[in-house]
């Protein structure tokens, strides 16, 4: 029994959420949401959002198969680079700095132990 979660066209850099990834990868849901809930980052916040998400998921898709949402690990996290937003910042003498507000895509996988 698994279930994906995905979350697209995050603001924020992959590189970002990679970090706060690592921390979770392979836990079991409730150690991974008590981690998330602790750690002050922004992708933190997002990242405990795309999980809960997949936990329902499970439940949705499952219903009455699935005894304790407990039992649930996290079996695959994917983070990858989205779209770059492009902007341009005035500097000295005339010119124009390019400026990339980046974005990214993340996958929840959440299965049963």
């Amino acid at each position: 029994m698994e279930a994906v979660a995905r979350a697209r066209y995050i603001r924020g850099s992959a590189r970002k959420m990679r970090q706060v990834m690592y921390l979770v990868k392979g836990r079991n849901v409730e150690d991974a949401l008590n981690i998330l809930r602790f750690t002050h980052k922004k992708s933190a916040l997002i990242l405990e959002k795309v999980v809960r998400c997949a936990v329902a998921n499970v439940q949705n898709i499952y219903g009455d198969k699935i005894h304790d949402p407990h039992t649930l690990r996290i079996v695959e996290m994917h983070c990858d680079e989205g779209p770059m937003l492009k902007r341009i910042r005035p500097r000295a003498m005339g010119r124009a700095y390019r400026i990339l507000k980046r974005t990214c895509h993340v996958k929840v996988v959440v299965a049963d132990k």
